[in-house]
C-alpha cells in the first residue's frame, strides 16, 4: 500500500486524469465554476506515490455580498463526500478534509459539507477537524418502482389539475426571453433570503449548454409564476433551485405545478430518483418539507457539517448545536 497524499488544485487544466464519478465533483463543474463570477473552485486529489488517483473532492468558494441586508463574506460548500476509485473510504476522506481545511480556513467565513450519502459517514473525522453537525432533512422520490401518479396525494394532484385547467403551463426554458424571465423570478424570490445563494446567470447557462440541467418555467397569461432547476448526475436528478410567486398567484399553486412538471419529466427521462437538495432544518412544522412530501417522497434525517473560521464563534455554535 503506497502512502497517500492530498494536493489541492485551483485550476481544472492542472488536474491529473480522474476516474469518472459524481457531477458535483467533476472537472467539468470545476471548469464551469472557474468561469462563473464570484466562484472559486478547489479540487482536492488524493494519490499514492505511484501517482494513482484514489479519490477526489470538489469544494467551491463563493463570494457573497448585498446592500440590503448588508453583508460581505465568502463561504465554501462541498456537496457530498467526493469520488473514490474503490468506494467511500474514511481515511481518504479524512486526508482530503484536512488538506481542504488547512488551505481555506483563513480565506472563508465558514466551510460547509452537505448531502453526504450516509448520515454517519465521516462523523468522527469531521468532529476532530473542528466541524460541528446540524440536523437536516433530506427528501427523495423513487421513480423506478412506482409512477409519479401513484405516489402523489390525490388532493395535491387535484390542485395541480385545476391550476392547469385555468391556464397555468410549464415548459423547459429554451429561448433567451424565457431564460431572462426565469432569472428575474429567481432573483426576486430570493432577494430577502440572505442564506440562499443564487449563482450568476453564466452558471445556469453553462450547465444547460452542457446538457447537465433543465430549467422549468411555469407561466400564466405569459407571466412567469414559477421555476425550477434540475441537475443530473448518474441515474439521479437533483432539484437544486426553485422559486415561485406563491402569494400573488396563490390559487394557481405555482410551486406545485412546477414541481409536478419537473418530477414527471425526470421520470420520463428514466432517472431512478429525484432528490430535493435544500429541504431545511427538521422543525416540527416545516411547510416546505410538508409540501414536498405531498408528491410521495421519503424523508431521511441527515447532517450538514459546518466549521466557522472564527474560533470562539465556532466553539459557541458547536455548543448551541450540541446533540
Amino acid at each position: 500500500m503506497h502512502p497517500m497524499k492530498a494536493i489541492v488544485y485551483e485550476h481544472a487544466k492542472e488536474l491529473p486524469t480522474l476516474p469518472e464519478g459524481n457531477y458535483f465533483h467533476s472537472p467539468e463543474l470545476m471548469e464551469l465554476c472557474e468561469q462563473t463570477p464570484r466562484h472559486r473552485p478547489y479540487m482536492v486529489v488524493a494519490t499514492g506515490d505511484d501517482g494513482q488517483v484514489a479519490a477526489y473532492l470538489l469544494a467551491v468558494e463563493r463570494y457573497r455580498r448585498s446592500w440590503f441586508p448588508p453583508y460581505l463574506y465568502t463561504h465554501v460548500r462541498v456537496m457530498g463526500e467526493g469520488v473514490y476509485r474503490q468506494g467511500p473510504d474514511d481515511k481518504l476522506f479524512d486526508l482530503m478534509v484536512k488538506a481542504l481545511t488547512e488551505r481555506l480556513h483563513h480565506r472563508a467565513l465558514y466551510i460547509e459539507f452537505s448531502n453526504l450519502s450516509q448520515k454517519m459517514f465521516g462523523y468522527g473525522l469531521l468532529r476532530s477537524a473542528g466541524y460541528f453537525p446540524v440536523r437536516w432533512m433530506s427528501i427523495h422520490n423513487s421513480l423506478h418502482s412506482r409512477t409519479p401518479e401513484e405516489r402523489i396525494s390525490p388532493k395535491q394532484l387535484t390542485r395541480i389539475q385545476n391550476a392547469q385547467k385555468r391556464g397555468a403551463t410549464t415548459k423547459t426554458v429554451e429561448t433567451e426571453e424565457e431564460f431572462r424571465a426565469f432569472s428575474k423570478l429567481m432573483r426576486q424570490h430570493n432577494w430577502l433570503k440572505p442564506r440562499r445563494y443564487i449563482p450568476d446567470d453564466h452558471f445556469f447557462l453553462g450547465m444547460m449548454k452542457a446538457g447537465r440541467c433543465k430549467i422549468f418555467l411555469t407561466q400564466y397569461h405569459e407571466k412567469a409564476i414559477g421555476c425550477s432547476v434540475c441537475t443530473y448526475s448518474g441515474d439521479d436528478a437533483y432539484l437544486w433551485y426553485s422559486a415561485a410567486r406563491r402569494k400573488s398567484f396563490a390559487t394557481l399553486h405555482p410551486n406545485a405545478v412546477t414541481f409536478w412538471a419537473t418530477i414527471k419529466d425526470v421520470h420520463q427521462t428514466g432517472c431512478q430518483h429525484i432528490r430535493f437538495l435544500d429541504v431545511g432544518l427538521p422543525f416540527r412544522k416545516n411547510p416546505y418539507r410538508d409540501f414536498i412530501l405531498r408528491f410521495g417522497g421519503k424523508e431521511v434525517s441527515t447532517y450538514r457539517w459546518f466549521r466557522i473560521n472564527i474560533r470562539w464563534v465556532n466553539t459557541l455554535a458547536s455548543w448551541l448545536w450540541r446533540e
